[in-house]
């Protein structure tokens, strides 16, 4: 193939470097460094070709260009013969003779051969040029002065260095460094020990920086390129809901409205009255539910999707709004309406503790962001914060809340509750600082998003409002389409970077939103009662869970689980049919 009868790659013919660095050659793997970092920088000049040529459907693609970026990936992946062959066969070497003898000079450590070959360069502006000299020179000094030669160095110094008037302050160290030859340990050479080769790689891999792309082509650059095009088609996928691990170069990326949850996958039937709230943990390894029936219940998602009841908690003696997980997800809260909030551990189902106030009843629940502590909404409009002994830490009287049971905290410790029928307050306890987001409808709850920048606002007109509440507070974004009339309906982020928004809906169904462009992607039936509540899984991308007045919750997830699992339960099927039969026979 081209005729090469070489089986080395040109990396391998490296010349004895100059001084005491005879174990740049001795060792191996530093000569493989270096051929790693610059991709065969001695490979031999061979006649250019192509350079006019053309290919790809759109005819902007040189071919001369491309070649040398598949050689530099081969170069860098460590295919360093393949490499060569390439270079060899196209007729199109990766650099020019000049930028290959400038190379292999520095290699060798030929400082003044290298600072007149660097003049020689094409296309190297002139403050290139001084920074590349000064470094080659500042190289030059620090091996001079590893080996003893003192006068030499300083001469260097002197007479090089200083005259090139930039980069005076690392010229003041280089000086010290004379004085104090431990200074070196900051300036490139940190011992005695290290080999010369180690630090010229280094060395060569700061000009390459230097020199233009189209002189020396930039690390990695096949490897950025496809990440572009990758990007371009993410960004251009509409209903983008995959995992970047999960996406292939054979063939063009696109996410259909399948990779959005749309099947039911499971109907949990364990309360006996409507469901009101839901709400997946943060690890996403359980889901817990409350409903009117004065029960919460704690639901076990297993690794291949399933959901099954872990805890039935019991002691309330009104229905139970809302539950809420602690940071580590080992404990989950639960509050009654108008009632008491109960501490519980996920995993006996024991209750820990119970928390009231004399004469108010608490409606709504949260956690301190390092789980230390719990807030709470009170009937008279107060919050309180608790140590989880159950000693009172703070309480805020006047308007702070409504006996609406949603409250929040961001990651850095804000609290956010609505505290006027069209006003939701942002509390900050640190600062002692208060900001209000104003509606002109009547708000119905509200959603925290994951990096708590962004809260969506349930209203009565029967929209959502996306707002932004870091830096300027805004709108940016609306949803219409669900029904509600009469009942509280929340609605989540979710998906990949949540992108997505999902909400309950009166009309017995869950609806999906693309989150930035606000367009409605599918409504989801099932439900034969008001969906209430909906919670998507923060570990499984395409796992959605939803609460209804019908008793019910439905998990949804992708059509091709919903075959999987029907085919599971066939061969189980299958399985004790047969073992059936052989008990007959």
């Amino acid at each position: 193939m081209g005729g090469v009868e070489d089986t080395e790659p040109p990396l391998k013919r490296v010349k004895l470097p100059l001084g005491g660095s005879k174990s740049f050659l001795e060792d191996s793997s530093l000569r493989n460094l270096v051929i790693c970092s610059l991709g065969d920088s001695m490979a031999r000049s061979l006649p250019s070709q192509g350079d006019g040529e053309i290919v790809g459907s759109k005819g902007v693609i040189k071919k001369s260009e491309f070649v040398k970026i598949i050689t530099r990936a081969l170069y860098s992946l460590g295919y360093n013969k393949s490499g060569a062959i390439l270079e060899e066969e196209s007729g199109i070497p990766l650099r020019s003779s000049v930028v290959n003898e400038f190379m292999q000079q520095v290699v060798d450590g030929k400082w003044d051969d290298s600072l007149a070959t660097l003049q020689k360069i094409d296309l190297l502006d002139e403050n290139s040029v001084k920074v590349a000299t000064f470094l080659i020179l500042e190289q030059k000094f620090l091996e001079l002065l590893k080996i003893g030669q003192y006068n030499a160095a300083l001469s260097t110094l002197r007479n090089e260095l200083v005259p090139l008037r930039i980069n005076i302050s690392q010229v003041h160290e280089l000086a010290a460094s004379v004085i104090a030859p431990s200074k070196c340990l900051t300036l490139g050479l940190l011992s005695q020990d290290m080999d010369v080769a180690k630090s010229r790689s280094k060395l060569l891999e700061k000009l390459h920086k230097l020199l233009p792309a189209s002189v020396m082509i930039p690390e990695r650059r096949l490897e950025h390129l496809v990440e572009q095009a990758l990007d371009v088609q993410r960004d251009g996928c509409a209903f983008h809901n995959t995992l970047d691990v999960d996406i292939s170069l054979y063939s063009d990326h696109h996410c259909g409205r399948n990779h959005i949850p749309n099947q039911t996958l499971q109907i949990l039937q364990g309360h006996s009255d409507e469901v009101w709230f839901l709400q997946f943990s943060h690890n996403g390894k359980y889901l817990a539910s409350s409903s009117k029936d004065q029960s919460a219940m704690i639901w076990e998602v297993k690794e291949d999707g399933h959901v099954s009841l872990k805890h039935v908690l019991t002691g309330h003696r009104k229905p139970v709004l809302v539950v809420s997980w602690s940071p580590d997800d080992h404990q989950l809260l639960t509050c009654g309406l108008e009632e008491v909030v109960r501490r519980w551990d996920v995993s006996s189902g024991e209750c820990l503790h119970v928390y009231e106030k004399n004469g108010v009843g608490l409606i709504s629940c949260g956690w301190f962001a390092d789980g230390r502590g719990i807030f709470s909404g009170m009937s008279d409009k107060s919050i309180c914060l608790w140590h989880l002994d159950g000693r009172e830490l703070e309480c805020w009287k006047g308007q702070r809340t409504l006996k609406i049971s949603d409250m929040a905290v961001t990651g850095d410790g804000k609290i956010i509750s609505v505290c006027r029928e069209t006003a939701i307050l942002l509390l900050d306890r640190e600062a002692n600082f208060e900001r209000v987001i104003e509606e002109e409808e009547t708000i119905t709850s509200f959603s925290l998003s994951k990096d708590s920048k962004f809260l969506l606002v349930n209203l009565i007109n029967q929209e959502i409002h996306l707002w932004n509440i870091e830096g300027e507070i805004k709108v940016v974004a609306k949803y219409k389409g669900h029904k509600r009339a009469r009942f509280v309906i929340r609605s989540c982020f979710g998906g990949l970077g949540q992108a997505f928004v999902a909400s309950g809906s009166e009309d017995s169904q869950v609806y999906i939103w693309h989150r930035d462009s606000g367009e409605l992607i599918m409504s989801l039936p099932g439900h034969s009662g008001a969906v209430n509540c909906v919670s998507w899984s923060p570990s499984n991308l395409h796992m959605l869970a939803s609460a209804s007045d019908d008793r019910t919750i439905r998990i949804w997830g992708l059509k091709k689980q919903l075959n999987s699992m029907r085919g599971e339960v066939c061969q189980s099927n299958e399985i004790f049919m047969h073992s059936q039969s052989n008990g007959r026979t």
